[in-house]
């Protein structure tokens, strides 16, 4: 069992096709070396031996080799190659140039070596193993004499270590391609950023989708079960509650259609985002719920910089969805005191029969403790004896 795990491991598919991408390494190097040899050699080393001449032309390949490597589609074809020959899936093809240049250079250096070996070895293996039974007197004979009978050793020791150096060679650039190929630390953290804004610009979404069109469907909702019970008795009341289910619901659309415009990257929403000038309108929906708002302002709102108005509204308006579904139609008070530092925000109201007296809640008061998180507010939500409390600081200073 040991055995053929290791011949697995040694000539498996996943080492074969290693093996392969080393042989397309010295593919890669032969036209650089046939150019050196061709133009170079002989006019710098033509009367040495012809060992040493091929070796100054692969030495001069070497410098063309990395230039080539500092191309953007040789690392787009390197990547490519990591990923369906080694199985290394973590690369890129975009990664920094030198490191690039870096991995073709010892992919094609080692690839040639190993290409070499595999081209060599196997017709040495070959005479090596007839060797021995060769003809007295022919050429093999002498070769026997001079080698020695041990010759299928030797044959099988260089069949090995073929296998060994092809292993090895692909083993070294398995572990190679992530710091090589793969993204560099400065990319890793500019991903991690890329995925934090989508993730924080979704999550946006979600609060103005939950907060618009939340508030909008709890209206509706106690609008239609009010009409319905009055639709015979109080035919006044049920076509008031029919005309706010009508503007609630247009409303909603127009904030729908904000929020899809956000999520196309080809068009901006086309609803404008309501802020604190809303406020009336908000309260007016509310009223025709059922729930009375009694509202306190103190100071101009018209000084409230944009960005803490648009979150100020929302924060009002999830307060006030919250009141229609736990508390039902009860009183509420909403309080707003404009600091010279800050937006103070409290909405009040009773617990009712269904509110929970319990701190925190569901997705409504995350969406508005994210809201103030993102102004570097402060918020407190809870029961507070029989009443239901929420309370917001919104600094005007928005910058971070």
């Amino acid at each position: 069992m040991a055995a053929r795990r290791v011949l697995a491991a040694l000539l498996g598919r996943r080492a074969r096709l290693r093996w392969a991408y080393l042989i397309l390494g010295g593919a890669l190097m032969m036209p650089f070396f046939l150019l050196t040899n061709s133009l170079l050699v002989p006019f710098v080393a033509r009367d040495l031996p012809l060992l040493v001449q091929e070796l100054v032309a692969l030495l001069a390949a070497l410098p063309l080799v990395a230039v080539t490597g500092l191309f953007p589609i040789v690392r787009v074809l390197e990547g490519a190659a990591v990923r369906a020959l080694l199985g290394v899936p973590a690369v890129e093809a975009g990664g920094a140039r030198v490191r690039g240049a870096a991995w073709f250079l010892a992919h094609v250096v080692v690839g040639g070596v190993v290409s070499g070996m595999t081209l060599a070895i196997p017709p040495a293996v070959v005479v090596l193993l007839i060797t021995p039974f060769a003809p007295a007197g022919s050429p093999m004979t002498q070769f026997v004499l001079n080698v020695g009978w041990w010759s299928p050793a030797l044959a099988v020791v260089l069949a090995v270590g073929l296998v060994c150096a092809a292993w090895a060679g692909g083993l070294v650039f398995v572990g190679l391609a992530p710091a090589l190929l793969g993204p560099s630390p400065a990319d890793r953290v500019a991903e991690l950023e890329r995925r934090a804004a989508a993730l924080a610009h979704r999550n946006r979404l979600a609060r103005e989708l939950h907060d618009s069109v939340g508030h909008a469907l709890s209206v509706v909702t106690i609008q239609a079960a009010a009409a319905e019970r009055v639709l015979t008795t109080d035919p006044a009341f049920a076509a008031t509650a029919l005309a706010a289910i009508g503007e609630s619901a247009r409303g909603a659309l127009d904030e729908l259609d904000h929020v899809l415009g956000l999520l196309r990257e080809d068009a901006p929403g086309t609803a404008p985002q309501p802020d604190l000038g809303d406020l009336g309108r908000l309260l007016a929906q509310t009223r025709l719920a059922g729930v009375e708002v009694a509202e306190e302002l103190t100071g101009s709102l018209g000084r409230v910089p944009a960005a803490v108005s648009r979150e100020a509204y929302r924060i009002v308006q999830e307060g006030l969805t919250n009141v229609l579904r736990h508390a039902g139609q009860v009183p509420a008070r909403l309080r707003l005191t404009l600091h010279e530092d800050a937006l103070e925000l409290e909405l009040t109201n009773p617990l009712g029969t269904g509110r929970p007296g319990r701190d925190g809640g569901g997705r409504g008061l995350r969406g508005v403790a994210e809201r103030v998180a993102v102004l570097r507010g402060g918020m407190t939500s809870g029961a507070d004896g029989p009443i239901w409390r929420l309370t917001a600081r919104l600094p005007l200073k928005t910058t971070s």
